[in-house]
């Protein structure tokens, strides 16, 4: 079975010598040695000042948001995981949808323009698969009219644009560390801002809001994060610059294997350096990716239709309209793609895809 991706383990070794030590001092969250060191050797190796692990990403969205004090309405992407929209419901902000660019799946700065109204409070874009936003564009019109900037960067382990870490921009930038992504802690995410006054706020709201044991800052919610799985970042943290390259090998090799098919590529980031995070390709029509799924799942390959439905289509967000999302994220597929994948194994993808296209059963 080759699924859409496989979760990187470290040599069981590593990981039960942090665990001894857990067991040793018997502090198993709260804050715990671990957690600190995760923390400080994620600002050096991504040279940023300032970040909070937290329990996933989700709860990094949610935080910046509540942070940011945002209200009405934030205007966001429609194609995202799910958890981008609702993350903006669930603190009771309206997600107002701007339509996609066709080429890198960003959202559209122009579109942004558009939506704008005297209730937007703030802006809350996605890096779509690890591939940068329009950035300084974005920044332009927040600072023109006044918004706040989320960035959910939660593919974006290792993706940097303008020679900097991509967590480094917005107001707040989230990201994901679950098991699915190219570094993990299992389950778990993290805030950046480069503002230290926002950077304590979220410090107290990860933590219940406490302000030593008797003493509450304000209000607060469980974002913290344990000692275990901060064990298993600290296990996988050397293993990053061979995860990276092993995956660019793998989308360099899908790339060489597909020419002459016909699939459209994301438009990377000019100026950006990408982390190969995903693999995804678009397809004519979704005729076409339903062949190729049914195929595929027939041989016991699982791709994923990241990201279908476009968001903008869910029951409880009302109807807005965004034809380029909605085009895209019937026709797009990612295909396997992660740490341990072999030349083999990419070859039999490859083959099953081309044989389905050109009407071989």
């Amino acid at each position: 079975m080759i699924n859409v991706n496989k979760p990187f383990l470290p040599p069981i070794e590593i990981y039960q010598s942090y665990l001894e030590g857990i067991w040793k001092r018997n502090w198993l969250t709260n804050n715990g040695p671990l957690v600190n060191e995760l923390e400080r050797k994620l600002k050096d190796y991504l040279d940023i000042s300032n970040l909070l692990f937290l329990n996933n990403g989700t709860i990094a969205i949610q935080l910046a948001i509540k942070a940011l004090d945002l209200e009405g309405e934030v205007i966001t992407t429609p194609f995202s995981y799910v958890a981008t929209t609702s993350a903006i419901v669930w603190e009771n902000c309206k997600p107002i949808f701007a339509d996609i660019d066709k080429f890198s799946f960003n959202i559209d700065p122009d579109s942004i323009e558009k939506v704008i109204s005297s209730k937007t409070t703030g802006i809350l874009a996605t890096h779509v698969f690890g591939n940068p936003c329009e950035i300084e564009q974005i920044e332009r019109i927040a600072q023109k009219h006044n918004l706040k900037v989320i960035y959910d960067a939660a593919h974006c382990f290792g993706s940097r644009f303008q020679g900097k870490s991509v967590f480094t921009f917005g107001d707040i930038s989230t990201t994901s560390f679950h098991a699915t992504k190219l570094f993990h802690t299992t389950e778990g995410g993290a805030v950046f801002t480069n503002q230290k006054e926002l950077l304590k706020k979220l410090a107290y709201m990860r933590n219940f809001g406490h302000d030593g044991p008797d003493n509450f800052h304000g209000l607060g919610i469980n974002g913290k994060n344990s000692e275990f799985h901060a064990a298993m970042g600290l296990s996988n943290f050397d293993f990053i610059p061979k995860i990276l390259n092993s995956r660019r090998a793998i989308y360099e090799y899908y790339k060489e294997r597909l020419t002459g098919f016909p699939v459209q590529y994301q438009t990377i980031q000019t100026n950006s350096e990408y982390n190969y995070a995903y693999f995804p390709i678009v397809f004519e029509s979704e005729d076409r990716l339903l062949s190729v799924v049914k195929k595929l799942n027939a041989n016991w390959i699982y791709p994923r239709r990241y990201f279908y439905p476009s968001l903008n289509t869910l029951n409880y967000v009302g109807n807005q309209e965004t034809p380029i999302s909605v085009d895209i994220s019937k026709r797009i597929l990612c295909l396997p793609l992660y740490f341990g994948l072999s030349k083999e194994e990419v070859d039999i993808i490859c083959n099953l895809i081309k044989t389905t296209l050109n009407g071989v059963s």
